[in-house]
C-alpha cells in the first residue's frame, strides 16, 4: 500500500451524477474535505467514453440539465461533446475541477465500525500503485454498467466476416467509412443515432433488429425558449421551459401505462406518415407495450428521412451466422456488409466492479434494498446515486442529491458518526431497482442490483413529481438508525 488519504465524503465517478453531488456540497458545506474519485482521465462518464457518430442525449437537455444550473443551448437532444462541455464547465464554475483524482480505479470498499470509516482501495492506472483513501461518507455515482465491456451475443461465424466488427462502447478513431456498406445491429437509442449520422457517407446503411423499438421524433430546437428569450432572462425561461418538458414526460409515461394500446396507435400513425403508407410498419411495431422498455427519440425525425431517401433501411429477422462479405439471416436473406457495428447493448455492473464490505464480510448490494432510492439497506453511511429509467436521468439525480445534503446536515447536527436505514422486514422483495423495465439489459443484469420493497420508502417510484415532494420533507424518520 503506497500511501493513505482521508477526507470526510468522497464520491466515486466524475460523470453527471458525481459532477452534481460534488456542486451540492461545494455550494452547501464552507470546510467539508470531499473527493471525487474519477476512473477516466476525464470528465464526463458515459459522455467521455462513447464517440460513436451522432453520440448524443436521448432525453431533452432541458430536463437533463443541472437544476441549479440551467441548459441554455438550443438543441433539445444535445450531442455528447457539448454535454461533457457542459459537465466541464459546471465543474469549473463550482470550484470542484481540482477535487477530482484522475486514473483511479477503486477496486474495494469496506466499512470498519470501529473507525466509523470507509477504507477504499484504489488502483492508480497511470502508475498501477495501490492507494488507500479513507471518509466517512461514502456516495456512489458510477453509473450501472461496464465501461470496460459493452454486451456482445456470440454470432455464428464472426471469424469468417473480412471487414470491421466495430462494438459503439470502443469506437476507433480512424473509422473510414465512406461509400462502405455498413450493417448495424439492434434498434435501442444507440443503433437509431448511429444510422442516420452515417447515412450519408455510406453507399447504404442497413439497422437489423430482431424486434423494434417504440421511436418518436422530437424537434432538435426548442422553438419555445427561442421565443421566450427575447423577453425573459435565461434562468426564468429554463424554469418554464423545463416545467413544462417534465409534466410532458409524465403525462406521456402515465398515458402510456393507463391506454396503452392508444397510445401505441398513435406512436406509430406518426411513423406511418413519415414514411407512407407503403411502408411496411411492422419494423417500427414493437410487441410490448410503451414504456415497457424506454421510449427513443429522434430529432426532426433524422431516421425517417434517411430511409425515405433510400440512404437508410430497416430488416427486422434474426442472424444465422455471419458470413465472408456481410451476414446470413434466418430467413434466407443475406445481408452485404464491409462493417458491421454491433449495437447490442450494454452490460450491467454495480458500483464500477468494485467489492464492498462491512468489517471485512462482503456485502452484496443485490440482497439489500434501496431506502428512498437513495440509500442502501444495512449499509452505514453509503449512498447510490442512480436516475429515471422513465425520464431524465438528472431529475432524479437533483432531488438525490438535494436529499443527501439535508442528510449530511442532519448528521452534522446530531455529531452522529453513521446513519443507516434498518427494516426488521427481512424479506426482500424479489424486485430489482430497474424492474419496471424489460429491457434486454436489465434481464441479464438485474440480479446484480439493489432490491426494492413492496412499500415506500423501500419502494423505487419513478416519480419525479412525488420523490421531490417526499425527498424534501424532514430526514427524521423511523427506519433510519443513528450512531453516536
Amino acid at each position: 500500500m503506497n500511501t493513505t488519504k482521508n477526507f470526510d465524503v468522497i464520491i466515486i465517478g466524475a460523470g453527471v451524477s458525481g459532477i452534481g453531488m460534488a456542486c451540492r456540497l461545494e455550494n452547501e458545506f464552507e470546510n467539508l474535505n470531499y473527493a471525487i474519485l474519477e476512473r477516466r482521465s476525464e470528465i464526463g462518464g458515459t459522455w467521455d467514453l462513447f464517440n460513436y457518430p451522432g453520440i448524443r442525449s436521448d432525453s431533452d437537455m432541458l430536463t437533463f440539465g443541472f437544476d441549479f444550473r440551467p441548459w441554455n443551448g438550443d438543441k433539445t437532444l444535445a450531442d455528447g461533446p457539448s454535454i461533457k462541455q457542459y459537465l466541464v464547465d459546471t465543474s469549473n464554475e463550482y470550484h470542484v475541477s481540482d477535487k477530482i483524482i484522475f486514473n483511479s480505479k477503486v477496486t474495494s470498499a469496506n466499512w470498519n465500525s470501529k473507525e466509523a470509516a470507509w477504507n477504499i482501495t484504489v488502483i492508480d492506472e497511470k502508475n498501477t500503485k495501490e492507494i488507500l483513501y479513507t471518509c466517512n461518507f461514502l456516495i456512489a455515482a458510477s453509473g450501472y454498467y461496464n465501461h470496460d465491456k459493452g454486451y456482445l451475443p456470440k454470432f455464428k461465424g464472426t471469424e469468417a466476416f473480412k471487414g470491421e466488427i466495430i462494438h459503439p462502447q470502443h469506437w476507433p478513431k480512424d473509422l473510414n467509412y465512406t461509400n462502405k456498406k455498413v450493417v448495424v445491429i439492434g434498434s435501442g437509442a444507440t443503433a437509431i443515432t448511429i444510422v442516420p449520422s452515417m447515412a450519408d457517407k455510406t453507399s447504404h446503411i442497413t439497422m437489423l433488429q430482431r424486434s423494434p423499438t417504440y421511436i418518436y421524433s422530437i424537434p432538435s430546437v426548442d422553438k419555445l425558449s427561442v421565443k421566450l428569450r427575447k423577453f425573459f432572462s435565461e434562468r426564468t425561461v429554463y424554469k418554464i421551459a423545463r416545467y413544462r418538458n417534465v409534466l410532458l414526460q409524465q403525462t406521456i409515461f402515465k398515458l402510456s401505462k393507463k391506454y396503452p394500446k392508444r397510445i401505441q396507435k398513435f406512436l406509430i400513425s406518426k411513423i406511418q406518415r413519415q414514411l407512407g403508407k407503403d411502408f411496411d410498419i411492422k419494423h417500427f411495431t414493437p410487441n410490448y407495450n410503451p414504456w415497457d422498455q424506454r421510449l427513443a427519440a429522434v430529432p426532426d425525425n433524422d431516421l425517417f428521412k434517411a430511409i425515405r431517401k433510400g440512404k437508410a433501411s430497416v430488416v427486422t429477422d434474426h442472424i444465422d451466422s455471419f458470413t465472408e462479405n456481410g451476414i446470413q439471416l434466418q430467413s434466407g436473406k443475406h445481408l452485404d456488409a464491409d462493417i458491421i457495428i454491433t449495437a447490442t447493448g450494454l452490460n450491467l455492473q454495480v458500483l464500477g466492479g468494485m467489492q464492498l464490505s462491512i468489517d471485512n464480510e462482503i456485502h452484496p448490494l443485490h440482497k439489500k434494498m434501496t431506502y428512498k432510492s437513495v440509500l442502501v439497506q444495512d449499509t452505514p453511511n453509503f449512498a447510490y446515486l442512480f436516475g429515471y429509467t422513465n425520464a431524465s436521468w438528472t431529475l432524479k439525480i437533483n432531488v438525490a442529491t438535494n436529499y443527501l445534503i439535508k442528510l449530511l446536515k442532519e448528521k452534522q447536527q446530531r455529531n452522529a458518526k453513521s446513519v443507516q436505514p434498518k427494516t426488521n422486514n427481512e424479506s426482500n422483495f424479489e424486485e430489482s431497482i430497474l424492474d419496471s423495465l424489460n429491457s434486454g439489459y436489465v434481464k441479464r443484469g438485474g440480479n446484480l442490483l439493489p432490491r426494492q420493497g413492496k412499500k415506500y420508502p423501500w419502494r423505487v417510484l419513478h416519480n419525479y413529481k412525488m420523490d421531490k415532494k417526499i425527498l424534501k420533507k424532514p430526514i427524521e424518520d423511523s427506519s433510519l438508525e443513528w450512531n453516536n
